[in-house]
């Protein structure tokens, strides 16, 4: 299914640009900047339900469109 537009931006990658810390700090400094964006993240949103029969029918009859044809609201 489309998306419509409705896009989410890219993860951000994470990497330490100073040398100061050791392999196993470094580790730890990304495993919680992970833990913090999987903690703070949108939860997502639910599935809707199908269109029903008579739904479709009625929306392609308001619009002059054939109900057994290919639907326009890609369902």
């Amino acid at each position: 299914m489309a998306r419509n537009g409705r896009h989410t931006p890219p993860r951000p990658r994470i990497e330490l640009r100073q040398t100061g810390a050791s392999p196993e700090e470094a580790a730890a400094i990304a495993a919680a900047i992970e833990q913090f964006l999987r903690d703070t993240a949108p939860a997502p949103e639910p599935e809707s339900a199908p269109v029903s029969g008579w739904l479709r029918a009625a929306l392609c009859e308001q619009v002059g469109l054939d109900p057994l044809g290919p639907s326009p609201w890609s369902r």
